[in-house]
């Protein structure tokens, strides 16, 4: 698949401090990619060297097949962004402001204006002045203002700070069909986890300006299967009937009362069931989901995982 954003040891360096080191990340044409790290762990300066706000100090950065440089003027007019905090013109509306918007970047298709305030829900909100909006309403229309051309590329950092769960819904719902109809290319960054392991399709960790990890939200889920967590106080007698009675194999004794059960060929009922007809106590058995939140800690803290 062709890539949308490739970077080459990306570097960049502020006041003789390295805020952001040989990054090398590549997100894929078409793709939703998860961008992930603690607060000022590098994101937005990566995100800033991406839209040509800030200059690389060293390193390559290619976007949309093009080589950025400070004149890459042309190449903004394929992307749309949101970086930090949207700012618009406090005393016009909503509809005022994509208007001047479409205006200076020298685009006329006033339906687009229409269509974009539609997809954001902001349609009836026409009388209103920005100044009186709420955060989650600048944020929708700072949305609005980076789809509106319909571009190839959209690089959202923090998109969804503000909204409420049904605001939040109702993005996540945009950003899917952004991908999937309009074949648009999103970069987007975010601390509700939650959300971006729904629509992501890779997620890259960027931990204290390093790219720790860059994996496949498929290979996060393979790797992170869902188990069976039993308590029981004879493990013994526990495990005989895990694997002779329920031939099942892929388990893992965590302690004298703790047995993690991985396959899925047996139910949570069945395995219990089975284990009380035998006479084995089961104080506690509950199925396990690991997160990306899960997932994202572990590699945090841990420095990195296999995948």
């Amino acid at each position: 698949m062709t890539s949308m954003i490739r970077t080459t040891n990306l570097t960049k360096i502020y006041k003789g401090t390295e805020v952001v080191s040989n990054i090398n990340m590549t997100v894929k044409k078409g793709e939703i990619y998860g961008f992930l790290g603690p607060n000022g762990s590098g994101k937005t300066t990566v995100m800033r060297m991406i839209t040509n706000l800030s200059k690389p100090s060293s390193g390559e950065l290619v976007v949309c097949g093009q080589k950025v440089t400070p004149k890459s003027y042309e190449l903004l007019k394929r992307m749309g962004s949101i970086i930090e905090y949207p700012v618009f013109y406090d005393n016009l509306t909503a509809r005022e402001n994509l208007d001047l918007h479409c205006e200076y970047i020298g685009y006329y298709n006033k339906n687009a204006i229409n269509s974009a305030l539609d997809m954001v829900k902001l349609e009836n909100f026409e009388g209103k002045l920005v100044k009186d909006f709420s955060l989650g309403m600048r944020q929708r229309l700072g949305i609005a203002r980076a789809i509106i051309t319909k571009p190839e590329l959209l690089v959202l950092d923090e998109p969804i700070n503000g909204l409420d769960p049904a605001g939040i819904k109702e993005l996540r719902s945009l950003f899917l069909m952004l991908s999937k109809d309009y074949g648009m290319t999103l970069l987007i960054s975010s601390h509700i986890l939650a959300e971006i392991e729904q629509i992501a399709d890779t997620i890259g960790v960027i931990h204290e300006g390093k790219l720790i990890k860059e994996v496949s939200m498929e290979n996060i889920r393979l790797e992170n299967a869902a188990y069976i967590e039993l308590q029981t106080d004879n493990s013994r007698k526990a495990v005989y009937v895990i694997n002779n009675l329920l031939h099942i194999s892929n388990f893992k004794v965590l302690d004298d009362n703790t047995i993690r059960i991985y396959e899925s060929t047996k139910s949570q009922g069945e395995i219990s069931k089975a284990l009380i007809m035998n006479d084995v106590l089961v104080n506690q058995i509950n199925k396990k989901d690991h997160s990306l939140e899960d997932y994202f800690l572990k590699i945090i803290n841990g420095g990195g995982i296999s995948a």
